[in-house]
């Protein structure tokens, strides 16, 4: 309750501007009372599952001119609007992945029409009702730098162990990167993997793994579509400097009981949807003439439920196939992971609410010597409401804890730590179709965060002591206004504003330091703080602007520029992250991270029904108060961390190509970015500019998949990168006969490791594939021709023996890796 009463002020600040927004819209829907509006929501004909960022275009059949064509689009949620003034229009609806459909309108003023628009994504779905190809909503839609892939293309993509991966696909986009195999996360445009904002289902999740990087903790089978974000990014996002990961699991089957899941060689996965209830058919909502095209369609078809369920669940069975192999003190070991997903939604009449929920841990312990043990869990729920046909509403409250638990034992002695990350949040957003030219978006979001960053116990026969790190508490909140406007059918604008506020709380001690550049704090003093109270609060505006330039129907040129501030950091000092990094939030000693991003490129489609897409586009990053650390900075269970963090500012530059073909036999992509990432922190390197961890000058992707026969489809990758930079030794000295390594002159990332290089393939057979039943097995290979990729270098050391010395090179998975699973459907 406490908690709760820190989230409500920015909401009732919101109230009084809500009130009017409603005023507003009352006075243009007068303003435009000789028009109507048709709205609705997009959605899969079979599951119903509502489809956003469909295209919606109205071109008027009885003009006497020629008429402009009037475009929307559907929100995040699935819901459309467009107003249009009085006569017959052919309406023509599509979505990635789905086909054209047309059907035909006639509106008459100021009478609206509410109509739900069934998307087919198969030919005997159809009816009546005629289709075409997809055709550039690539090239016409306003958003900048963003890329989507939906869950069916991810189950195509070759992966390790046969497994296939959300992130892993990701990766193979332009302007994403990762430090290699086992790696956590992933970078882009040169951002660290703090630096993006994973969602699911509108929860923020912390760690993306399972493990150590080589799973992803999202469920394909639950998965709808995953959008990444780089550039030209929304005021409705906030509070990471370089990407969004939106991922959005499905609703559940409205129409019918079905399942599908898969057994794989480390992990099986099994998921089961569908209504809870049916309904009486009812059309009263429709329009007459929509639906006389539709009835051949649904003819003999029940009507959806107002209600279905989603279950999803993964897990690994390592210990149970190490089982035998484990003797004596190691037989009660541990190693596998989990997760479960689940998700309920029910609709009636302008509402529809959703409950979503993750939970997921890894757990590696071994009996008598260490465990590990760290996971993701996140609850959301969602109203959506509809005003009117042009103001729709969503609000939202998720919980998000991540935490990680690490033990060793020796004999009768236990050293036990945990840490924990929790936030509550609520928000509202609200989309404002004003008219043909403009739509608004705006909304609040106010986040509780309580970070327990070390909770320690050892205990022993002898003794049993506890200690750690005092909580942090902070308080985050945001509101933001956006305007597409449409000025002429050939230029649009996206232009926005975010204005956050960061808040650090008490109770807790406040550490004051004094500060040279470069060195390390010295401890000035000390103060406690009372619950609540303010120790540091940071308000920051930031502007968001996207254009989008019409040159025809098959070609568009788009920029756009973003400032983006985030106030939670990850403090890391390995190659690669690791489940117990720690997170701080800003303080009064660590500001606020601070991102300014440009970039602008073409779009360009080809081909019959513009089926392939190319883009080129270019950016500049420029970052601000970057965190980095001294040199033999301890990171772990530090009171006085803070004294060992150094701020330091960034740059990113690069150029990514992207070739995508979406129809025919072959299909894929081929994804090329040249970029540079880079930091400049005083006291390291001599103070000059040095290469990122993570830093890849070239990144090449090649996917593709071919479809042999109805039963048989193949699917190749081809991945090429850079070496990532590493710091090596460049001098040494001895003492007392010891000879001991120096990067000399405090250098950081000073070489870089080998080039790396994999082929994956696949090979798909389908035992039985009907629309409602499918079964087939899948036949790979990982790392096919055997490369060994370096994840690092280092050199053993014989201090007594300085010439033998060597540098040894560590891969993560050096040799093919073949795998075969059976996945199903019905």
């Amino acid at each position: 309750m406490k908690m709760t009463s820190r989230l409500i002020p920015i909401f009732n600040l919101f109230k009084p501007n809500f009130a009017a927004v409603i005023f507003l819209s009352s006075l243009f829907q007068n303003a435009y009372a000789q028009n109507f509006t048709l709205s609705g929501y997009v959605r899969d004909s079979i599951t119903q599952e509502t489809i956003n960022k469909a295209s919606i275009q109205a071109l008027k059949t009885n003009a006497a001119v020629s008429a402009v064509m009037q475009k929307a689009q559907s929100n995040s949620y699935g819901f459309y609007s467009i107003t249009l003034s009085p006569g017959n229009y052919k309406i023509v609806s599509s979505a990635p992945g789905y086909p054209e459909m047309e059907i035909t309108v006639n509106g008459t003023a100021n009478q609206n029409i509410t109509y739900n628009i069934n998307l087919f994504s198969r030919p005997d779905d159809i009816g009546a009702v005629t289709i075409n190809a997809k055709r550039n909503s690539n090239v016409k839609s306003l958003d900048v730098s963003v890329q989507s892939i939906n869950g069916q293309t991810i189950k195509k993509i070759p992966a390790l162990l046969g497994e296939p991966d959300v992130i892993r696909s990701v990766q193979l986009l332009p302007g994403v990167t990762t430090v290699g195999e086992g790696a956590s996360g992933f970078n882009v445009r040169g951002g660290g993997i703090d630096q993006n904002l994973v969602l699911m289902d509108e929860a923020p999740v912390f760690n993306s793994a399972h493990l150590f990087g080589f799973f992803s903790i999202f469920n394909p089978d639950a998965v709808k579509d995953v959008e990444l974000v780089k550039g030209g990014i929304p005021a409705n996002y906030g509070g990471r400097l370089s990407s969004t990961l939106d991922v959005k699991t499905r609703d559940g089957n409205k129409s019918r009981l079905s399942g599908s899941g898969g057994v794989g060689t480390i992990f099986s996965r099994f998921t089961l949807e569908g209504p809870i209830s049916l309904t009486p058919k009812d059309g009263s909502s429709q329009n007459q003439n929509l639906l006389s095209q539709l009835k051949n369609s649904t003819k003999n078809r029940k009507t959806p439920a107002k209600s279905s369920f989603l279950v999803s669940g993964r897990r690994s069975y390592i210990d149970f196939l190490a089982k035998p192999f484990l003797k004596d003190n190691l037989s009660g070991s541990q190693f596998y992971f989990y997760d479960l997903t689940t998700k309920f939604n029910y609709s009636t009449g302008k509402n529809n609410f959703f409950i979503s929920s993750y939970l997921g841990d890894d757990v590696f312990k071994a009996a008598g010597l260490f465990g590990v043990k760290w996971g993701n869990s996140t609850v959301t729920g969602r109203w959506n409401h509809v005003f009117n046909n042009k103001l729709f509403s969503n609000f939202t409250y998720y919980y998000s804890r991540y935490r990680y638990n690490l033990e060793f034992t020796n004999r009768d002695a236990v050293f036990n730590w945990q840490s924990y990350i929790v936030n509550n949040s609520v928000k509202a957003d609200f989309n404002w179709a004003i008219n043909p030219k403009n739509v608004v978006s705006f909304g609040a979001q106010s986040t509780y965060y309580r970070f327990i960053p070390g909770d320690a116990r050892a205990k022993s026969s002898s003794l049993d002591i506890k200690f750690g790190l005092p909580d942090r508490y902070a308080l985050e909140n945001g509101v933001y206004l956006t305007n597409d406007w449409n000025a002429n059918g050939k230029f649009s604008v996206r232009a926005g504003l975010r204005m956050s506020n960061f808040n650090y709380l008490g109770p807790g001690k406040v550490y004051i330091y004094n500060r040279q550049p470069g060195q390390q704090g010295i401890l000035d003093s000390v103060y406690t703080t009372k619950k609540g109270e303010t120790v540091a609060s940071y308000i920051f505006p930031e502007p968001r602007l996207s254009f989008k330039w019409q040159l025809g129907n098959t070609s568009s040129i788009k920029g756009g520029y973003n400032r983006m501030v985030q106030n939670l950091h990850l403090i890391s000092n390995t190659a690669a992250s690791v489940p117990f990094d720690v997170w701080q939030p800003t303080t009064n000693n660590i500001k606020p991270e601070i991102a300014d991003q440009v970039s602008i490129g073409y779009f360009k489609n080809y081909g019959k029904n513009s089926t392939i897409e190319t883009s080129v586009e270019t950016y500049y990053k420029k970052f601000q108060n970057q965190v980095d650390y001294i040199d033999g900075a301890n990171l772990l269970l530090n009171e006085f961390l803070e004294a060992d963090l150094l701020t330091g500012i960034g740059r990113a530059y690069g150029l990514e190509v992207y070739v995508k073909k979406s129809a025919g036999k072959l299909t894929g992509w081929v994804s090329y970015t040249l970029s540079r990432s880079e930091r400049k922190v005083v006291g390291i390197n001599n103070n000059d500019w040095y290469a990122n961890r993570f830093d890849r000058k070239h990144n090449l992707a090649v996917v593709a998949q071919y479809k042999i026969n109805n039963r048989l489809e193949f699917a190749a990758n081809f991945i090429f990168s850079s070496g990532t930079p590493t710091t090596f030794y460049t001098g040494q000295y001895k003492v007392q006969g010891y000879t001991v390594p120096d990067a000399g002159s405090n250098a950081r990332n000073n070489v870089r490791n080998p080039n790396y290089h994999r082929l994956d393939l696949s090979l798909t057979y389908y035992r039985k594939k009907t629309p409602k039943r499918e079964s087939y097995w899948v036949f790979s290979t990982y790392n096919t021709y055997n490369r060994r990729n370096p994840f690092s270098i280092y050199f053993a050391t014989n201090y007594k023996d300085m010439p033998a010395n060597a540098a040894i090179r560590y891969s993560v998975i050096g040799s093919i890796v073949p795998a075969v699973s059976y996945n199903f459907k019905f």
